[in-house]
């Protein structure tokens, strides 16, 4: 059987553990068929999409060693492997005239006002809320005086007003979702860029994929996808919807109550192996329930059957027991030094490092105490070392949530920058500068003192940084729901 799979995050944020997950069994399922796995840049989100993002996506699954065999840094016989690359090529641009001629789709010239009442009032006789279908019915001669005044203009989908869809995974019985809760879906936006739905399916066709496996989020959307590949003549993949990676409480994985970037877990020593081993336990066993087992044997024994249905739980203190197992039985001495080295000791950190603290160091043993802060993972910290003169508590608790807030919006991580935006965000708080960091040296150092802040953040990298503040935070309490709408909104006063 020919086995083409693929993995396509959008590189707007940091590589998230959901994509390694993905991309874990994608690559397990075609390497037990020897078929192909590729990597796919899902980048029509101009305004987000960043090239540092894609980079981090490309690092953090070559960390783990999810290695593709096409893809936009691998040369294959189906690319561009990029979609801002394919939107230039005019490839979706194509498909929507085609869905448009066959009468499969059509041009909506609603405005955003008129959809927000439509759906209100939907909503308020207690109906699904969706398009109304009221440009389906245009004449040739309404379009023509649209054309003429350069109306902007979507595409949307036809879909069915009757009956139901058959969605066939390969984990569920058939799944049937009647047509009347399904949308009629904008395939193009009003700038001429595919939604996910039109380029998903297109590209999935053009680079001949014959299996999806995605996030089970995306089963209401199937009916959406089937529908395009008929009117299309196209065959639809098989689907395979794995369920989704929870917090400990059984929410959906979140950033706010569990660090979901890759490349924290590298930044704070775990292995490369013990992570992509925890994700294949959280999904999967191997017949002989053991739960240690490297990406081969996992291959050896693969059998997508296997995948629980039940919801997987992240959990940290379960990942750093596994990590540990994998530190005492499966590294020598030797290996572990090495390790050891690349993580930290590496010539090109210490060279990052030095020219904050030698200024600092009369003799080497004095080293440890002062870059210890940078070595560590979480600061050892209580609510005590959180007081800060000046500042009552709500307000330490406020600095560093607004803090973190500004950091995730940061799309490059460099010293000046950090040092503008934290400037920024004091001046925004008619506060004094001091004020405002002194929290945030005590989150991120754990100790009011420290090498310059904005230098060392920048060497800690983001993820560490965000994480410390995150941890900070819970020390003081969190922030609850009523709580949290309060600071969004005074948050969004400060304006950005």
């Amino acid at each position: 059987m020919k086995v083409r799979t693929r993995v396509a995050p959008s590189p707007t944020g940091d590589p998230h553990v959901g994509t390694a997950y993905m991309a874990l069994f994608c690559l397990a399922f075609a390497r037990q068929h020897g078929g192909q796995f590729i990597l796919r840049i899902e980048d029509t989100d101009a305004a987000r999409s960043t090239p540092e993002s894609e980079q981090q996506i490309l690092d953090s699954l070559r960390w783990l060693g999810l290695d593709w065999d096409e893809g936009p840094d691998v040369e294959g016989p189906f690319g561009p492997y990029r979609q801002s690359e394919r939107v230039a090529q005019g490839l979706y641009q194509q498909y929507s005239d085609q869905l448009i001629e066959n009468g499969h789709a059509f041009k909506c010239y609603c405005t955003s006002e008129r959809l927000d009442e439509m759906r209100k009032a939907q909503t308020e006789k207690g109906e699904f809320a969706k398009y109304d279908g009221q440009c389906i019915h245009l004449s040739a001669a309404d379009h023509a005086e649209h054309l003429k005044s350069e109306t902007p203009f979507v595409v949307r989908m036809v879909i069915p007003t009757q009956g139901t869809c058959i969605v066939k995974d390969k984990l569920r019985d058939d799944i049937e979702i009647d047509w009347s809760q399904i949308d009629m879906q904008v395939l193009l936006k009003s700038d001429g860029n595919p939604t996910y739905h039109l380029a998903v399916v297109v590209d999935d066709h053009l680079m001949e994929i014959t299996h999806i496996i995605r996030g089970e989020e995306w089963i209401n959307s199937a009916p959406k996808h089937i529908l395009l590949h008929q009117y299309l003549g196209w065959d639809m993949p098989e689907l395979v919807h794995m369920p989704l990676l929870r917090n400990p409480d059984k929410s959906k994985l979140s950033k706010r109550k569990n660090p979901t970037s890759i490349l924290f877990y590298q930044r704070m020593g775990f292995l490369p192996e013990a992570v992509l081993n925890y994700l294949g336990m959280l999904g999967w066993s191997m017949p002989d329930g053991e739960e240690k087992f490297s990406f081969q044997e996992m291959v050896d024994s693969f059998d997508i059957d296997r995948i629980s249905l039940g919801a997987p739980v992240f959990d940290v203190d379960k990942l750093t027991w596994l990590n540990g197992r994998w530190l005492r039985e499966s590294l020598s001495d030797d290996e572990f030094a090495d390790r050891l080295v690349d993580w930290a000791y590496n010539r090109e950190n210490l060279l990052k490092v030095i020219p904050l603290i030698r200024e600092r160091v009369d003799v080497f043993t004095e080293l440890a105490g002062k870059a210890s802060f940078l070595l560590e993972g979480m600061p050892e910290l209580t609510e005590a070392d959180l007081q800060i003169k000046n500042l009552e508590p709500e307000d330490v608790l406020k600095i560093l949530q607004f803090a973190l807030w500004k950091s995730e919006a940061l799309r490059t991580w460099e010293r000046d920058l950090l040092n503008d935006l934290f400037m920024q965000l004091a001046e925004q708080m008619d506060r004094k500068v001091r004020d405002v960091l002194a929290p945030i040296f005590v989150a991120i150092a754990g100790s009011p003192v420290s090498p310059p802040l904005f230098d060392s953040m920048a060497i800690l990298g983001p993820d560490m940084c965000r994480a410390r503040l995150r941890h900070s935070i819970n020390i003081l309490g969190g922030v609850g729901k009523k709580k949290m709408k309060k600071l969004e909104k005074e948050f969004n006063a400060l304006g950005r």
